[in-house]
C-alpha cells in the first residue's frame, strides 16, 4: 500500500503498543519529524515506562507539535492513540494552526502485539492489556473520519505494515514551483467585454469559434506568463457564462489559476440543487445560463467545485485569494482557512448601507508572502503591508484590474458602463491619505523591540542588540517627532587616522592616505559648517505631506535631528523655513527637474548655538570662565611669588600656556553662536538630495549632489548658504597639497574642518564598502572636543593611541541602514520597515564608542 499524505499534515499513529507504531515512524518519517510520547516521558523523568509523568510528557508532545504545525513542518505523533479522547486533542491542534490531520492505523492482529511486548522486558503489560487497546481501536475504526480526520489508512497485518510506503504530495494550494510570470485580475463578475479588453491589453489573444452550436474560445499568453484570477467570476455583470468559458478554457490548458470567490461558490450550491438566496445578480448568472449548450452546463459542477481556497506560488512570495488570507493560513487546509479566503473577516457591526463592516485584516499583517485579493470593491488598487485588494468595482461602473507580477505593476481598463448599481458607492478615501498610511497610525512595539537582524543592500545583515533596541526605544516613545515623518536618521562619521605631525591630532593628508589605499582615485573635500546635523523633509503643500507621508494636520514639511528629535521647539519657526526652501526650490525648478513633489535633504542648520545654547552656557562656556580665572590667579600667584626671589623655574611658563590654551578654547565657539531674531538669522547648508519620488539619490556622486546644493543656494535669497567643496583627483599632487592649503585656510580662520568623501556616493573596495566619509577637524575645534588643554605634550600622545575601528564598523552599519530605509520608504513600504531600519540607526549610537570620536 501507498500511503499517500499531504507534506503538511499532523500524522496520528493509532496502535496498541507492540503494535510497530515506532518501527514504522522511523522507516519513514525523520527523527526530528517523530514525537514519541515515550521519549518525552524520558526527557521528563528519565525513564521511558513510568506512567506517572504521563500527563506531563504529553504536554511536551502537544507543545512541540504546535511548535513545528506553527513553522508548517509535518509532524507525527507517536502514541498509542487508541480512545477517541485521546485523538480529540490531535485534531485540534491540527485545526488551529490549519494542518490537515491524518490518522494511520496499525492492526497487526492481538497475539503478534502480545508477543513483540514479551521480548521487551520494559513492556511487561499483558494480554489483558493489549486486548482492551485493540478492541478500543476496531471499535472507534469507522468513526475516525467523523472525529475530523482527513485522511484515514488501516494496515491491518504484519505484511501491510512491512510493505507500506510513504509519499508525500503538496496540497493542493501549493504551487511554490511555479514562479511564473503572473497577471493577476482582478473580481470580474461577468463583464466578459472589459475581461477581453484587459487580456489584449496584457497582451493575451483570444479567439473564439463556434462548432455545431457549441461555444469555445481559445486564449494563447504571451510567453511564460499565466493568469490569476481572485474569484468571483460571475453575477451581476452581463455575460457570465462567457467569462467562464475563458477561464475554464486557460485552466484547463494550465495557463491560468483560479480561486473560489463568494459568488462562485453560491452558483456552484445551485447548481448542485442547494437551497440559497436567490440575490446579489445571482439570477443573472441563472437566467444568463439557461441559453447555453448542455456541454458547458454540464462541465460547470466539476469546474466551481475544483476552484480552491487559494494559490501559494513563486516559491513562497505570492498568495492569490478571494477575500485575502491571514499569514498563518498561507499555504494550509481547513474549513476555517476557506472561509476566510472567502469571506475575509467583520467586524459584527453592520453599516448604514446594511453591509457587514469589514475587519481590517490587512492592516496587520506582517507576512513576507504578497497577498493579492479582491471581494471588497475599493476605488483604487493600494498597497498596504504587502497586500494588495484588486477589486476596483467594474460591475459597478470602475475598471478591471490587474497586477503584474513580479513586476508590481498595475494594469486596468475602464468599464464600458455601469451594469450593476453598487449598495455602497464607490469612494475615495476620506482625507487625502493612502491606505497604507492609515493602515500605519497604529504601530507595534513588537516590530522594533528585542533582538532585530535587519537585512540591508549594502552591507548585509545588521544585528541589533536587544539592550540597544531598548535605550533607542526610551527616546523615540519620549521625545521623538511624529513617527510618519522618521524615513531617516543620518550616520555618524568617523574622523581620519590620527596625525604624527607635530602639535596635530588630525590633518587631510590621513584622510587622503586612507582612501588612495583602499584604491579611490578621486575625493571630494567639503567644508564642515559648525552647525547641528538636520535632516529635512519639504513638501510642496500640505496635500503631499498628508498623501505621501501620512501626516495629518497642515504641516507642509518636518525637521529633525540626528536622534529624531525635532529640531525647532515650535512649529511657526518650522514652517517659515520650510517656505524659505520651499521658496527655493520653486525658484530652481527642482519639482519638475526631479519630478516628485517632496524632497529629503541632508544638511546642516547654523549657527552651532540654535541647538546647543543651552550646551554653550551650562558646560563650555562655565569651563572657559573658571579655567581663565583660576589658571590667571595662579599666574598671578607665581609672579608675585618670583618678585619675592623665589625660584619658580619653568613653572611660570608652564601656567602661562595652560591660560592661553584656556583662553583660547573660550574663543573656539565664537565664530559658531550669533543671535536669532528671525529666520533671516539662520544658514541652511544642505550638502546631499537624500530622496524624492520613485529614486534614492545614493546613486548619483557628491559632485552631482554638490552641484545640486549650488543650485539651492543660488537660487535662494536668504537663508540657504554655500557649502565650499572642491573634487580632488588622489593622483594629483598638486591638487592634493593645494586642498591641504585650503583645509589650514579655512580651519585657521575658524572654520570647523571639512568632510573627505569618495567622490562615489557608495564606494567599494576590495574589502568590501568604504567609509562614506572621514571628518577632517580643525585645532581649535579639536579643542572644544578634548578640552582646553588637549594639545599639550603629555595629551596629544595619549590621544594619539584612540581607537577608531569601532566608530568606523558603527558608521557602515548606520550608513547601511540609512540607505535600506530610504530605499524602503521610496518603494512605498509599510511605515514599520522603514522604521526598523531608522530605529536600528539610533539604537547603534547606544554602543559603547567614544563620543569625542
Amino acid at each position: 500500500m501507498t500511503i499517500d499524505i499531504p507534506d503538511f499534515s499532523l500524522v496520528v499513529l493509532i496502535g496498541s503498543t507492540g503494535s510497530g507504531k515506532s518501527t514504522f515512524a522511523a522507516k519513514h518519517f525523520l527523527p526530528t519529524e517523530i514525537i514519541s510520547s515515550d521519549h518525552c516521558r524520558a526527557l521528563v523523568a528519565d525513564d521511558e515506562t513510568d506512567q506517572g509523568v504521563s500527563a506531563d510528557a504529553f504536554e511536551l508532545v502537544r507543545e512541540i507539535a504546535g511548535k513545528r504545525l506553527k513553522h508548517r513542518k509535518l509532524a507525527v505523533i507517536d502514541a498509542t492513540n487508541v480512545r477517541p479522547a485521546d485523538r480529540k486533542g490531535w485534531v485540534e491542534l491540527a485545526r488551529k494552526w490549519h494542518a490537515l490531520p491524518v490518522a494511520i492505523v496499525f492492526d497487526p492482529g492481538i497475539d503478534i502485539c502480545i508477543a513483540r511486548n514479551k521480548t521487551r522486558p520494559e513492556r511487561a503489560f499483558g494480554g489483558p492489556v493489549v486486548q482492551r487497546m485493540v478492541s478500543e481501536i476496531r471499535r472507534g475504526l469507522s468513526g475516525l473520519q467523523r472525529e475530523g480526520f482527513r485522511q484515514v489508512w488501516k494496515l491491518s497485518s504484519v505484511e501491510s505494515i512491512e510493505a507500506a510506503s510513504v509519499t508525500r504530495q503538496p496540497l493542493w494550494t501549493d504551487k511554490r514551483s511555479d514562479s511564473g510570470p503572473f497577471d493577476i485580475i482582478g473580481d470580474v463578475h461577468g463583464c466578459a467585454d472589459e475581461l477581453q479588453n484587459l487580456l489584449a491589453r496584457l497582451g493575451y489573444h483570444v479567439v473564439w469559434s463556434d462548432d455545431r452550436g457549441k461555444r469555445a474560445v481559445s486564449v494563447t499568453p504571451p510567453a511564460g506568463r499565466k493568469l490569476a484570477f481572485v474569484g468571483d467570476l460571475v453575477d451581476r455583470g452581463p455575460n457570465s457564462p462567457d467569462v467562464l468559458r475563458i477561464v475554464m478554457s486557460m485552466t484547463a490548458a494550465g495557463t491560468a489559476y483560479a480561486v473560489q470567490g463568494n459568488h462562485d461558490r453560491k452558483f456552484q450550491r445551485w447548481l448542485a440543487g442547494r437551497k440559497v438566496t436567490i440575490s446579489h445578480g445571482l439570477q443573472d448568472t441563472i437566467d444568463q445560463l439557461a441559453g447555453q449548450d448542455r456541454g458547458f452546463r454540464d462541465a460547470l459542477p466539476a469546474f466551481l467545485d475544483g476552484l480552491r481556497s487559494h494559490v501559494w506560488l513563486d516559491d513562497g512570495r505570492l498568495a492569490v485569494a478571494h477575500a485575502g488570507l491571514k499569514e498563518d493560513m498561507i499555504g494550509r487546509g481547513s474549513g476555517a482557512v476557506r472561509e476566510f479566503a472567502l469571506y475575509g473577516e467583520t467586524t459584527g457591526e453592520i453599516d448604514e448601507f446594511g453591509l457587514p463592516v469589514r475587519a481590517d485584516w490587512a492592516a496587520n499583517y506582517r507576512g513576507p508572502t504578497t497577498v493579492v485579493y479582491g471581494h471588497t470593491p475599493v476605488l483604487n488598487a493600494e498597497w498596504v503591508n504587502n497586500t494588495i485588494c484588486i477589486d476596483t468595482g467594474c460591475v459597478f461602473g470602475g475598471r478591471l484590474t490587474a497586477l503584474r507580477w513580479p513586476e508590481r505593476e498595475i494594469i486596468d481598463v475602464e468599464a464600458e458602463r455601469v451594469w450593476c448599481e453598487p449598495i455602497r458607492p464607490l469612494a475615495a478615501r476620506s482625507g487625502g491619505s493612502s491606505a497604507q498610511a492609515e493602515a500605519d497610525q497604529l504601530l507595534d512595539i513588537e516590530d522594533v523591540r528585542g533582538r532585530r537582524w535587519i537585512d540591508t543592500a549594502l552591507r548585509g545583515r545588521v544585528v541589533i542588540a536587544e539592550e540597544n533596541a531598548a535605550a533607542a526605544l526610551e527616546v523615540m516613545s519620549r521625545f521623538a517627532l511624529a513617527p510618519q515623518w522618521l524615513v531617516y536618521l543620518p550616520p555618524t562619521m568617523s574622523p581620519s587616522e590620527t596625525s604624527t605631525q607635530e602639535g596635530w591630532l588630525e590633518r587631510p593628508e590621513e584622510a587622503f592616505a586612507h582612501f588612495r589605499e583602499r584604491g579611490v582615485g578621486e575625493v571630494v573635500c567639503e567644508e564642515k559648517h559648525m552647525g547641528s546635523r538636520a535632516v529635512i523633509a519639504l513638501c510642496r503643500s500640505a496635500d503631499v505631506a498628508r498623501t505621501r507621508f501620512g501626516v495629518v494636520g497642515d504641516e507642509t514639511g518636518a525637521i529633525w535631528t540626528r536622534t529624531g528629535r525635532a529640531f525647532f521647539n515650535d512649529t511657526e519657526t518650522t514652517e517659515a523655513l520650510l517656505k524659505r526652501l520651499r521658496d527655493a526650490v520653486d525658484k530652481a525648478d527642482l519639482w519638475q527637474t526631479l519630478a516628485s513633489d517632496w524632497l529629503l535633504l541632508d544638511a546642516e542648520i547654523m549657527p552651532w548655538s540654535a541647538k546647543a545654547g543651552s550646551l554653550i552656557e551650562t558646560q563650555y562656556a562655565p569651563v572657559a570662565a573658571s579655567s581663565v580665572a583660576g589658571l590667571g590667579a595662579v599666574a598671578d600667584a607665581i609672579a608675585r611669588a618670583t618678585d619675592r626671589g623665589l625660584d619658580l623655574a619653568g613653572l611660570d611658563q608652564r601656567f602661562s600656556d595652560r591660560l592661553q590654551r584656556a583662553a583660547r578654547y573660550g574663543q573656539a565657539w565664537a565664530p559658531y553662536i550669533w543671535p536669532i531674531n528671525t529666520i533671516d538669522d539662520l544658514k541652511v547648508a544642505p550638502f546631499h538630495l537624500l530622496a524624492s519620488e520613485g529614486h534614492v539619490w545614493f546613486d548619483q556622486d557628491h559632485v552631482w549632489h554638490m552641484e545640486l546644493a549650488d543650485r539651492l543656494a543660488r537660487a535662494a535669497e536668504s537663508v540657504i548658504t554655500r557649502t565650499k567643496w572642491r573634487a580632488i583627483p588622489l593622483g594629483d599632487e598638486t591638487a592634493v597639497r593645494n586642498a591641504i592649503l585650503w583645509w589650514e585656510g579655512l580651519t585657521e580662520n575658524g572654520g570647523e574642518g571639512m568632510v573627505v568623501k569618495p567622490r562615489n556616493f557608495v564606494a567599494r573596495g576590495p574589502k568590501g564598502l568604504i567609509q562614506p566619509a572621514l571628518k577632517v577637524r580643525g585645532r581649535e575645534y579639536l579643542r572644544i572636543i578634548y578640552g582646553p588643554e588637549y594639545d599639550a605634550p603629555e595629551h596629544i600622545s595619549r590621544l594619539r593611541q584612540r581607537k577608531l575601528d569601532g566608530k568606523r564598523q558603527l558608521a557602515l552599519r548606520e550608513f547601511a541602514l540609512g540607505h535600506e530605509a530610504l530605499t524602503r520608504f521610496v518603494a512605498k513600504e509599510p511605515l514599520r520597515r522603514v522604521h526598523e531600519c531608522v530605529f536600528a540607526v539610533l539604537a547603534l549610537e547606544s554602543e559603547p564608542i567614544d563620543p569625542r570620536l
